[in-house]
């Protein structure tokens, strides 16, 4: 670190013998000490009239700032899948994200970046996963927060289901949540928070009512009171894994809450509280030959229910 700081404060530069001297080193060891600062920093050469010179081009904070491929790669990585799953609202401010990381880069940063991010862009993908493709109307996303900044409400008409006529809400703009759909939670007078999905809203403002969150209102404990995201009173779930599927579920978190026991003959049981049932029995699917649901009641009934109606769709 006393190399770098060294050449990166120095107006001249340093040359082999100065870094030597300024280190207590060797003129050997100085030079080894330099093609490591090489490999990290944009170290410039220059030829004084008998020495060369070398000098850290830029400020430190300007080099531990700047963005490696890796990271640049990734960023375009997210950029791609959710332009491929059609989910425009993230895509949009992630590529102007993209975009101003890149045009931040000069010229030479960029001639050095370039071969690996384009090794990494052919070398990585996101997988797309089937799911809504649900284009939220331009505008909506900005909307919404320019409200939850400003602490005001916003009014929009609102379509429950595809095939029913908008009706106008004012609500106050809880948070923004974003998965395969992306929902605004917003508060109605009289009434619970609840989901509106963006793709499903139509005329968006931003109202002359002031409305905000309350101080103590979290929206990781208001999530994590469902398995998804729709809402309903929370039942006490309990899962008995088989041991054929401990490996599997030792690397699987079922909800943010859940606690995990060791049982007698060798599998798990899993415990957590939330609703959404109808999510659950959907995801429970997948486990089939290596999970027992054991609570609630109700859990069963409609796992036996969807079950029921799965045969439907296998051809005899």
């Amino acid at each position: 670190m006393l190399l770098i700081h060294a050449l990166s404060e120095s107006s001249e530069g340093m040359t082999l013998d100065e870094m030597a001297a300024y280190l207590g080193v060797n003129r050997r060891t100085a030079e080894r000490m330099r093609d490591i600062v090489a490999l990290h920093f944009d170290l410039d050469e220059r030829q004084d009239e008998r020495h060369k010179r070398f000098i850290i081009r830029d400020s430190l904070r300007r080099v531990y700032t700047r963005p490696t491929a890796a990271e640049v790669a990734a960023l375009q990585a997210e950029v791609l899948a959710h332009q491929s799953a059609g989910r425009d609202v993230r895509a949009a401010p992630l590529a102007a994200l993209l975009a101003k990381v890149r045009g931040a880069l000069d010229d030479r940063e960029k001639r050095r970046m370039d071969p690996d991010l384009d090794a990494l862009t052919r070398a990585q993908q996101m997988i797309a996963a089937p799911g809504p493709r649900a284009p939220v109307p331009p505008g909506v996303l900005d909307v919404m927060q320019g409200a939850i900044m400003a602490g005001q409400c916003v009014e929009f008409d609102y379509a429950a289901h595809p095939r029913t006529e908008p009706k106008w809400r004012r609500v106050i703009p809880y948070g923004l949540v974003h998965g395969p759909l992306s929902y605004l939670i917003g508060k109605m007078p009289d009434r619970e928070p609840t989901y509106f999905r963006l793709d499903r809203i139509t005329n968006a403002r931003i109202s002359d009512r002031p409305g905000c969150a309350p101080e103590d209102w979290d929206i990781s404990a208001w999530l994590s009171t469902s398995f998804g995201v729709w809402r309903e009173d929370p039942y006490d779930i309990r899962l008995r894994i088989l041991p054929e599927g401990v490996d599997r579920a030792r690397g699987w978190r079922f909800h943010a809450t859940q606690s995990v026991e060791e049982l007698p003959d060798g599998g798990l049981c899993i415990r957590f509280r939330a609703g959404g049932l109808r999510e659950l029995t959907d995801h429970l699917f997948s486990w089939a030959g290596e999970l027992v649901i054991e609570e609630p009641a109700a859990l069963v009934t409609m796992m036996r229910e969807r079950a029921a109606l799965a045969s439907r769709m296998v051809a005899v």
